[in-house]
């Protein structure tokens, strides 16, 4: 009798044993199609806005699952007429609501990946793709969507960069020139550039960045590069909350200006990346007061423009005495045209009308594309 019962729960567990390696087999669930879109309307039309508020609104029959669990969904973009997928957005409440809330900025993503460009019109289309597990189906219905793409950005970079053949830096991303930028969303960089060579701007320093360049007077966001017809200095500021071309012009000269004798006392030279360096003797004029020793930078666009370059912080009546080259007294910007007003004053040590200084030669430095425009002098080797 023991003998058989035995045998009897040997048998009964063989028997949970398998059933429970059957019931614990994973087993992906079917999903149904989505049979009906529902919004946008089939062949709607919509003009992008740059509002963080804006969105469109889809919405489709839901689907059922074997398991009766929540299928997922995604919404699928195809440039009109093609078969391959050009961007997917998950639906709403990560994935498993029948409909999706989508940014215009978001969408005009959509825009770029099917080849509009800027303020560019288009029709696009859109499916469903619904999921448990493993298994997929494309909805039934694929709709068409009209969608005129922003004329602006639709990000707005924190940081922009030169790169390119025609640079200075070449083409090697990681060593770009960053450029300035003096308020939210304009950029602008001091910098030669090489005649017939591509030249292009990336918002980092990355080989998958997003890449600008300069159509006329507009900014493209998108693939491409631009040249420029001369090898020269040139003066850019790119406005990137309009997407226009602020400034390009070339710069002929940049030089120290010495009001007591009205006169541009010693040219700057460019040495590269945003700065500008000139040497020489620097008398100081006499007055029947003392000596004048005021200056300040005026910088000669090629069209005979001419800019003034002066102090930030207004009149300084004071020399700079024994601070050092970060000092905010050294830094500088466009001023309207005058000849003593926004200027500096240069140490005694600068003066070669002193006895014992008449060999004393100064270097000055203009420091460009950096938060600051600043100089420095000081006294050459």
């Amino acid at each position: 009798m023991k003998r058989y019962i035995i045998g009897a729960v040997t048998l009964l567990a063989a028997i949970t044993f398998y059933a429970c390696t059957s019931d614990m087999e994973y087993k992906d669930a079917q999903v149904t199609s989505v049979k009906s879109l529902y919004e946008p309307a089939n062949g709607k039309s919509i003009v992008l806005q740059t509002s963080s508020t804006a969105a469109i609104y889809f919405e489709w029959e839901a689907c059922k699952a074997e398991d009766s669990g929540a299928p997922m969904y995604e919404v699928v973009f195809y440039k009109a007429g093609n078969t391959e997928p050009v961007y997917k957005i998950v639906a709403d409440n990560n994935g498993s609501i029948n409909h999706a809330t989508i940014p215009h900025k978001v969408m005009n993503k959509v825009c770029k990946a099917a080849g509009f460009s800027q303020g560019d019109s288009g029709e696009v289309e859109w499916a469903i793709v619904s999921s448990r597990g493993l298994n997929e189906k494309m909805s039934e219905e694929r709709f068409r969507l009209g969608l005129t793409s922003i004329e602006g950005l639709d990000e707005i970079p924190a940081t922009l960069f030169l790169t390119g053949e025609a640079t200075e830096c070449g083409t090697d991303v990681s060593k770009a020139m960053q450029f300035a930028s003096p308020e939210q969303g304009v950029f602008e960089i001091f910098t030669r550039l090489e005649a017939g060579k591509a030249y292009r701007f990336i918002d980092r320093r990355s080989d998958d960045a997003e890449v600008f360049y300069i159509d006329g007077t507009k900014v493209r966001a998108e693939e491409g590069s631009s040249t420029v017809e001369k090898t020269a200095v040139y003066r850019i500021t790119l406005d990137l909350n309009v997407i226009s071309v602020q400034k390009f012009i070339e710069i002929a000269s940049m030089d120290m200006y010495f009001p007591p004798r009205n006169a541009l006392e010693m040219n700057l030279e460019y040495i590269g990346d945003g700065q500008f360096q000139g040497t020489g003797k620097i008398e100081f004029q006499q007055e029947s007061w003392g000596r004048d020793e005021r200056y300040k930078f005026i910088m000669t666009y090629a069209d005979g423009e001419m800019q003034h370059w002066g102090t930030v912080n207004g009149g300084i009546d004071s020399r700079p005495g024994d601070i050092g080259p970060d000092a905010d007294y050294f830094w500088m910007m466009e001023r309207p045209a005058s000849k003593w007003d926004y200027k500096w004053k240069f140490n005694t040590i600068f003066d070669t009308g002193i006895a014992g200084q008449e060999n004393n030669t100064a270097r000055i430095t203009c420091y460009f594309n950096r938060e600051h425009y600043t100089h420095w002098v000081e006294l050459a080797d």
